[in-house]
This record gives structure tokens, C-alpha cells and sequence, in this order.
């Protein structure tokens, strides 16, 4: 705790926080990078087979064969979070799950899952959107920053 918050403290809550801090389980930092990184890999290697698949099966060329790639990973993600198995694997792999667009499909089927009792529009529309929202406008308004950048860069001459 840094030091100024901890001057604002009285001496009992100085206390407990040092008792809290003692018997605080130590995480194990080098496992769970570990396991991040074997959940992280397995979901790309099964992206990277279903990629193979569709140039392999269907004639894409890498470029076009990334879109029905991800859908494919999303529906699967979808899947297990509802039949309950996406939360199992999220809790073992932890950040290993949620940094590919399978955790982002996760956060979106949850929402929706927990608030379907509340009906569709208000309950699954609404709620699945206060998740979605701010990532959708944070990309777009990342995009259009770099549009930005591109354009200035391009009437300068570079690139």
C-alpha cells in the first residue's frame, strides 16, 4: 500500500491491514503465466487448424480465410460458455483465455446468459451491450485515429 493512503489510516486500520497482508495466499506468478500460456496456445492452435481447414477445404487464401476463422472461434467460445465449460477453462488458464476474441465472445454470451430472465431487449440486448459497448467504441475510435494518422502521414509524402 503506498505510503500516503497508509498516513491516513488510524493506527487499528494500520492493524488489520498488516494482519490482512500476512494471511494473504500468496499467488504463484510463474504458474499462472504457465497456464495462460498453454490455454492461450491451444486456443490458436485451434484457430490456426480451422484456418488450414478453410484454405486447405474451401480455397481461401490466408487473407480471407481469417474471417470465417473467427467466427468459428467465437461460435465455439459461445458454445461452451453456455453448456458452462468456457468458466472452467477461463478459472485454470486465466488471462490465457480472455486476451483472444474467444474471451471477448465469453464476456458477451455471459452477460446475456445472466440477464435473460429480464427478457430479450432489456435483459439480453441491454445488458450484453453495456459489456460490448465500450470495446466497440474504443475500436472504432482507435481506427479512426489511426485513419487519421494515415491520412496526414500519406499528404506528407511517407508511406
Amino acid at each position: 500500500m503506498s505510503s500516503i493512503k497508509r498516513k491516513n489510516l488510524t493506527p487499528v486500520q494500520q492493524q488489520y491491514q498488516d494482519f490482512a497482508r500476512a494471511r494473504e495466499p500468496q499467488r504463484p506468478i510463474a504458474i499462472n503465466c504457465i497456464r495462460a500460456f498453454i490455454v492461450g496456445g491451444i486456443i490458436c492452435t485451434i484457430g490456426q487448424g480451422v484456418q488450414l481447414f478453410f484454405i486447405t477445404y474451401f480455397n481461401f487464401d490466408e487473407k480471407t480465410a481469417g474471417d470465417p476463422t473467427v467466427a468459428i472461434l467465437i461460435l465455439i467460445s459461445v458454445i461452451l460458455t453456455s453448456l458452462g465449460l468456457y468458466d472452467h477453462i477461463a478459472q485454470w488458464g486465466g488471462a490465457g483465455s480472455a486476451v483472444p476474441v474467444t474471451g471477448f465472445a465469453n464476456t458477451i454470451a455471459s452477460a446475456s446468459l445472466d440477464h435473460k430472465s429480464e427478457g430479450f431487449v432489456l435483459g439480453v440486448g441491454g445488458n450484453m451491450f453495456k459489456i460490448a459497448g465500450p470495446v466497440i467504441v474504443f475500436g472504432v475510435f482507435s481506427a479512426f485515429i489511426v485513419a487519421i494518422v494515415k491520412v496526414i502521414i500519406t499528404s506528407l509524402g511517407g508511406m
